[in-house]
């Protein structure tokens, strides 16, 4: 990445290039970044539905694990090896198909580690359906 890749690009690189292919499935962006996180679109995607006709909790919990990972990349100005240390989940109501708004805020972006805050919506919903924090641990 050059020196004047934007934060929403390294973020947008991030996502294209560091991940496993199943996570590169769900087609994630990165669609703003600001001073204090980013936001993050998940878009409908029928293979992360499950029988009870909701997107099932292992696929917001991924994208919620991937999209901090890219905010700190956006934050950093870079990729840095991170792995995460403790992802806490709350699902507060379900997410029915279609397209997902994501939030993600870095509350502390230290040396070797950093935390976040993630809230999930359908799109064109205020209400909150998931929220996770995060701590990831720096590896270099």
């Amino acid at each position: 990445m050059s020196n004047t890749t934007t934060p929403l690009e390294t973020a947008n690189e991030t996502l294209a290039a560091v991940f496993a292919p199943w996570i590169k499935a769900m087609r994630l962006e990165a669609v703003a970044m600001d001073a204090t996180g980013g936001d993050f679109r998940l878009p409908e995607n029928g293979d992360l539905v499950h029988a009870g006709g909701i997107i099932c909790g292992q696929a917001t919990a991924s994208a919620a694990d991937t999209c901090a990972v890219a905010a700190l990349s956006a934050a950093n100005g870079r990729f840095r090896p991170v792995t995460t240390v403790d992802l806490t989940t709350h699902f507060i109501r379900p997410l029915k198909p279609g397209p997902v708004d994501i939030r993600v805020e870095v509350l502390s972006n230290g040396r070797r580690m950093a935390y976040v805050r993630v809230e999930m919506r359908a799109e064109g919903d205020e209400r909150v359906a998931f929220t996770a924090t995060g701590a990831y641990a720096y590896l270099e």
